[in-house]
């Protein structure tokens, strides 16, 4: 039996709906495109939501093929299966978010930065426009000039942001945030609680508005990388190879071998680098310092082979269109392979003593559980999707450069909880030592960046950071980028906190969010 394309599954999909399929064609990636009306919206998502596609990503762009106005673009994914939706200049579209609960965000996004209207939608409050920018004003729309922004002192009471309101006998609220103690970036959390279990708990993110976005427009994709990398601190290889990847692909640009391999080999080590931060910390939170140490110091000790290997602690400046920027030396590939031996003996002690030990399995199992219900209606991905039983890795359903020849295991858990992260984080751990230890020994000679010109055209690219599926959709014209919208894990993963939460006291809180390991840079672009 000869395999089924994804036009033809996603064909079979929409069966029934009021489409014209033939209007559909298929982008470098091998997402499909399709133009629908506003009044064929509904059916169509309707029908994709029957059929358990989640709504990976909802943005807009100005003239886009063509088409005066703002154009809405929604991307749905299942398994392997890419849709974009394209609604042309709509004056107002139906709001998704009762059908698609992941749209919320999306739709307030797209109303602060184009002003775009959806009818029917529950929550119309601004989200990184805060109550202190000018009505009327947004600055995603080709008509802004990027600059400084006047802003107001301060608002009226009445105009400022309307938290939701739970009332009730023993009800109290406790505000935290967004001024938080430490080096962190600010981000506020209003918490119902009735005594110290929390009942509700809200986020407001946005608070430090970068325009990234606007700031990426004109362009070339590779001044733009310096921009990719600033989304996240530590996830700037895997943004940046992201943004490559798209530029590539619209330009049919072939990465040698070589810098696939060395690509892969530091994409993995920012994930390590990531879960033993993130396994520290939750360690951290239970107080259990003896494991914290040791996975602190295994941190430290490969941030400083990242350096040794790059030049940079975060690997950043070493991604380019086409490749890599330098080569990586075969004696510091040599050194880190014998490294990375001891390494994983270490690493595996200091997790022994973890996992044996009942006070952080009691604080760790069954506190911030959240429900395989809500990994497709709220897009989540990554160790936060696996830990609640989803089997999704960008890795594996959209294999990028040399995945497809070196598969990563993906394991699953179903307990949804902070333990269940803490073990999707060590085994992936583990697997990247694998994965590392085989492109080592595999290293291939030859070039590490293939130079040809940059064509336009459009894409969407997805990749697997150490949070989750990281995406971008780029549009170039004229060799520059006229659209780069980039949407992080974090973005959507942020929207499960507030579920883990309910049921938990408070103390468990930090332990909860940590073991999210959410990125407030990442979500406010």
């Amino acid at each position: 039996m000869s395999p089924v394309s994804v036009p033809e599954l996603l064909a079979r999909d929409l069966a029934g709906t009021v489409i014209s399929w033939n209007r559909a064609r298929t982008g470098p990636s091998n997402e499909v495109y399709l133009p629908v009306s506003p009044d064929e919206l509904a059916g169509v998502t309707g029908q994709l939501a029957i059929h358990q596609y989640a709504l990976i990503a909802l943005f807009a762009a100005e003239n886009f093929e063509g088409q005066p106005g703002t154009s809405l673009l929604y991307a749905f994914q299942k398994r392997e299966q890419l849709i974009i939706l394209i609604c042309a200049s709509p004056e107002a579209v139906p709001s998704l978010a009762r059908t698609f609960p992941s749209a919320s965000w999306f739709e307030r996004e797209c109303r602060d930065g184009f002003g775009t209207t959806f009818t029917g939608a529950f929550d119309t409050r601004r989200l990184f426009l805060h109550e202190t920018y000018p009505e009327g004003f947004h600055p995603l729309k080709k008509s802004f000039d990027n600059a400084a922004v006047a802003t107001g002192a301060s608002v009226p009471k009445e105009e400022e942001y309307p938290f939701r309101c739970v009332e009730g006998e023993g009800i109290y609220q406790v505000p935290v945030g967004p001024v938080h103690a430490g080096i962190i970036e600010p981000g506020h959390f209003r918490f119902s609680v009735i005594g110290e279990t929390i009942f509700n708990l809200e986020i407001r993110m946005f608070y430090k508005h970068r325009g990234i976005e606007k700031l990426a427009e004109g362009r070339t994709p590779t001044a733009c990388l310096p921009v990719a990398e600033a989304v996240s601190g530590d996830e700037s290889v895997a943004n940046a190879v992201l943004l490559c990847m798209a530029t590539e692909r619209i330009s049919g640009i072939s990465v040698p071998d070589r810098a696939w391999c060395i690509r892969t080999l530091f994409l993995e080590l920012e994930r390590i680098v990531s879960h033993l931060n993130d396994q520290a910390g939750m360690l951290v939170d239970v107080a259990f310092p003896l494991g914290a140490s040791q996975f602190a110091v295994l941190r430290e000790e490969l941030v400083r082979w990242n350096e040794t290997l790059s030049g940079s602690r975060f690997l950043r400046g070493t991604i380019c269109i086409g490749g890599i920027v330098r080569d990586v030396q075969n004696d510091d590939l040599t050194g880190l392979a014998g490294f990375l031996e001891v390494f994983r003996k270490r690493y595996q002690i200091g997790l022994r003593i973890v996992l044996s030990t009942s006070s952080v399995i009691e604080r760790f199992a069954t506190t911030g559980c959240i429900d395989r219900s809500l990994v497709v209606p709220l897009a989540l991905s990554g160790p936060v999707a696996r830990a609640s039983g989803s089997p999704e890795d960008a890795r594996v359903q959209h294999p990028y450069g040399i995945y497809d020849r070196y598969p990563v295991p993906v394991k699953s858990l179903f307990d949804g909880d902070v333990l269940s992260r803490f073990t999707i984080k060590s085994a992936e751990i583990l697997a990247s030592l694998d994965l590392i230890g085989r492109i080592l020994k595999e290293m291939p000679t030859g070039p590490v960046a293939a130079v040809k010109p940059v064509k336009d055209g459009c894409t969407l690219a997805l990749i697997e950071s150490a949070r989750g599926q990281n995406l971008c959709w780029l549009w170039i014209r004229n060799g520059k980028i006229e659209r780069y919208k980039m949407r992080t894990a974090s973005f959507c993963n942020w929207q499960a906190l507030e579920h883990a939460v309910q049921g938990n006291i408070l103390p468990d809180f930090p332990v909860i969010n940590k073991s999210l390991n959410l990125s407030y840079a990442g979500t406010d672009l």
